[in-house]
């Protein structure tokens, strides 16, 4: 099988950014961009909505608000939106079903912070909906989400950025542009730890809290009794409505890793147990993903290796993480620093402030240019296509250790080779009325 690269700008060509008449023009048009006011003024900031607002969802909220206004915020849990309201005055309205806010004329963009089954089917419905999308990381549940995601974003034209921050982050970029330009010589193996996954269970049933939806947070899942540890932050350890170490940490660190190999995954093998635990975590122990590349590079994930990403060459090692990047490459550039016009992987001009490198300085260069993409029309850092791509790799990772089996896999189809087993697994049962479509 040939090497397939996915370069943004191969991708651009591809797409045309949306194919044909798709294209939508912005649903704010201000005054700044007709040079007759300040930006930053209130006639210049979109309307926010906010949806899931636990922890991440209200952190994204404040740094959106430095580029717009929050109009609205859903939640399932009153008590969660009625907290998250307070953060942000007495102005935004706030609703339990997300459907609601979705209606609004003076909701611009649409923030996702809700857990990781709810991604897809929200941000096709803000899409559909004429909103443009900044959804939380792993953007989808399985892969056939994403081949749905892509094809919405194409027919409505509408603007998405997954959270993937960490491309948005100036030691991240560095690592991958010394790697396109060669400076670690032909890339060999690239290891990502994720941590181990938590353990735990059998846990009771409970009455379901008075406060929380309980039936629209399942959504798409089935239906289950109440049980504490399958809501909120806890519900990453199932499978049923995440995937664990790998989607939640990984979809960081392998977006990395991927964004430097520049190639989709052709094999996959993986290792761990799967606990049999009555309602209790399901998520693979002891785990280890071997991803193996048309060009050669193996890619391996696991929960021994450090956190962060080691780019192993014939040239040398180039280690990042969130705190540092090291190597030999690096230790050269002081002698022989990357031509300015190597920088390729995006258009610098397109970033906001993008000389910051510190953790919130990255979030909020991210933010800014989602913000920035949604007013020029610009396709953002942390696009759905890579983050589809990105995501597809984890769920593979996943798909091998719950099988026992190496699978190989068509990076073009987006199937299994041979395997319809594996194949029925790219999607999953949905309950009704919460179909992602």
């Amino acid at each position: 099988m040939g090497s397939m690269k996915f370069g943004r700008r191969g991708f651009l060509a591809k797409t045309a950014m949306v194919a044909g008449g798709a294209f939508v023009p912005p649903r704010f048009i201000t005054a700044a961009a007709l040079g007759m006011t300040e930006a930053g003024s209130p006639n210049d900031r979109p309307g926010i909505g906010a949806i899931g607002m636990r922890y991440q969802g209200t952190v994204i909220t404040l740094i959106a608000q430095n580029h717009g206004r929050v109009v609205g915020i859903a939640d399932v849990d009153r008590n969660v939106r009625e907290q998250a309201r307070a953060s942000f005055g007495s102005t935004p309205l706030i609703f339990e079903d997300y459907r609601q806010l979705l209606d609004r004329k003076d909701v611009d963009v649409i923030l996702i912070g809700a857990p990781d089954h709810w991604h897809a089917k929200m941000t096709i419905d803000a899409c559909r909906a004429g909103k443009d999308v900044y959804v939380e990381k792993p953007i989808t549940l399985t892969i056939d989400e994403g081949k749905i995601i892509r094809r919405v974003a194409e027919e409505t034209g509408r603007v998405i950025q997954v959270g993937s921050w960490q491309r948005s982050d100036a030691r991240y970029r560095l690592a991958v542009e010394l790697i396109r330009a060669g400076r670690l010589g032909k890339l060999r193996k690239v290891s990502v730890g994720v941590g181990p996954n938590p353990t735990g269970g059998p846990f009771p049933e409970r009455p379901v809290p008075a406060a929380l939806n309980w039936n629209l947070w399942l959504g798409q899942a089935p239906e289950v009794p109440y049980v504490e540890e399958r809501c909120h932050y806890t519900f990453r350890w199932w499978l049923e409505y995440a995937g664990g170490k790998v989607t939640d940490w990984g979809a960081h660190d392998v977006d990395i890793a991927q964004w430097g190999i520049n190639e989709w995954p052709a094999e996959i093998d993986g290792q761990g147990k799967l606990p049999n635990v009555p309602n209790g975590y399901n998520v693979p122990v002891d785990l280890r993903g071997v991803v193996r590349y048309p060009g050669g590079v193996e890619l391996l994930v696991d929960e021994q290796s450090r956190v962060g990403v080691l780019f192993e060459g014939e040239k040398g090692r180039l280690f990042v993480n969130r705190g540092t990047i090291t190597g030999t490459p690096v230790d050269a550039l002081k002698d022989d620093p990357l031509p300015r016009d190597r920088f390729q992987l995006y258009d610098f001009d397109n970033l906001s402030r993008p000389e910051r490198v510190g953790k919130l300085d990255a979030i909020v260069n991210h933010m800014g240019n989602f913000f920035d993409c949604v007013r020029e029309r610009r396709r953002p850092i942390s696009d759905c296509e890579s983050q589809h791509r990105s995501a597809t790799t984890c769920h593979l990772i996943n798909l091998a250790i719950r099988l026992g089996r190496r699978l190989r896999w068509d990076p073009q189809a987006e199937q299994f080779m041979g395997d319809d087993e594996a194949d029925a697994m790219l999607s999953r049962p949905q309950r009704k009325g919460f179909e992602v479509a």
